[in-house]
C-alpha cells in the first residue's frame, strides 16, 4: 500500500453533481491497472475522517496525471468538489485487484457495461483493450440525460449504446435492454456498477466469460475492517472482501 500527496490539476462539474478531478504527482506511475481505486482523504474534521474509494477513470503516465470521476452527494464528496487547482490531496493506492492483463485477454471482442458512477473505470479499461487490438463495445446506463458524461470519449473507442431510466437519452430502460444484439458474437463481458445491475448483467450474459467489478462502501480500503464483505460459494470462508480480494471478480464467483 502506497500513500501519495497529489496535486489538484483541475476539479470541475461535467454533469449533474458529477465531478472530474485530475491529480498529478510521481505516484501516478504506479496506476497502470484499470479497475483499481484510490482511497481519497477528503477532510480533516471528525465527520470526514473516513476516506472515499474512487475508481481510476484514466491515467496519463507521461504527464503523471490521474483522472477520477465522482458524484458529489455526501458531506465528504461535496467538500472534495470544493478543492481548487494547486491544492494537495492525500490518497492511498492504487488499491484492490483490477482488470489484469490475464483477465483482459479473454478474446478479441469485449462488451463493457456500466451504470451510473460505475461507468468511469470502463474508460481506462476500454483504452487498455483497444491498445491490445481488442474490439470493444459499450453499454452505459444513466438515470437521465443530465447525469450522462464522457459519451464522446467512449464513442472514440468503440460502439457505444446509452440507456436512461427516464428515456431522455438513448434507449428508455436498463443496460440489459441494450445488450441483446451485442451478445450475438459471444464477447467477453466486463461490467461495473451496483449489485442489482451486475446480477441482471450476469443473468443476461449467462454462458459467457467475463468479470464484474463491485461497488461498496468501505472503511479501511485494505481488508482489515470487514466493512465490505460479500458472500461467495467459491471460497472456504464463505465471503470475500471487495476492497482487497476485489473489486473485480470473475462472473459467478460472488453471490449478488
Amino acid at each position: 500500500m502506497k500513500k501519495h500527496l497529489l496535486t489538484v490539476v483541475s476539479n470541475k462539474e461535467i454533469a449533474h453533481r458529477i465531478f472530474e478531478l485530475k491529480l498529478s504527482g510521481p505516484g501516478v506511475k504506479m496506476m497502470v491497472t484499470p479497475g483499481q481505486f484510490l482511497h481519497v482523504k477528503v477532510g480533516e474534521h471528525t465527520s470526514k475522517l473516513l476516506r472515499r474509494p474512487l475508481s481510476i477513470c484514466d491515467v496519463n503516465l507521461e504527464k503523471e496525471e490521474v483522472t477520477l470521476l465522482y458524484r458529489a452527494q455526501g458531506e465528504g464528496t461535496i467538500q472534495l468538489s470544493e478543492k481548487q487547482s494547486g491544492e494537495k490531496v492525500d490518497v492511498l493506492g492504487p488499491l484492490g485487484n483490477g482488470f489484469t492483463s490475464e483477465t483482459i485477454n479473454l478474446g478479441k471482442r469485449a462488451l463493457l457495461v456500466g451504470g451510473g458512477i460505475g461507468v468511469p473505470p470502463l474508460y481506462y479499461l476500454g483504452k487498455k483493450m483497444t491498445d491490445k487490438g481488442i474490439k470493444v463495445s459499450f453499454v452505459l446506463g444513466f438515470q437521465s440525460k443530465k447525469d450522462s458524461f464522457y459519451l464522446e470519449r467512449f464513442q472514440e473507442l468503440g460502439e457505444t449504446r446509452v440507456t436512461t431510466i427516464d428515456g431522455s437519452l438513448g434507449i428508455n430502460g436498463f443496460v440489459t435492454d441494450a445488450m441483446g444484439p451485442l451478445l450475438e458474437d459471444e464477447p467477453s463481458i466486463y461490467s461495473v456498477g451496483p449489485a442489482v445491475m451486475l446480477k441482471a448483467v450476469e443473468e443476461k450474459a449467462a454462458g459467457l466469460d467475463g468479470y464484474l467489478s463491485l461497488e461498496e462502501r468501505m472503511g479501511c480500503g485494505i481488508g482489515a475492517c470487514f466493512a465490505c464483505v460479500c458472500p461467495t460459494d467459491t471460497r472456504e470462508s464463505g465471503y470475500v472482501k471487495i476492497c482487497s480480494d476485489g473489486p473485480v471478480f470473475k462472473m459467478g464467483e460472488v453471490v449478488l
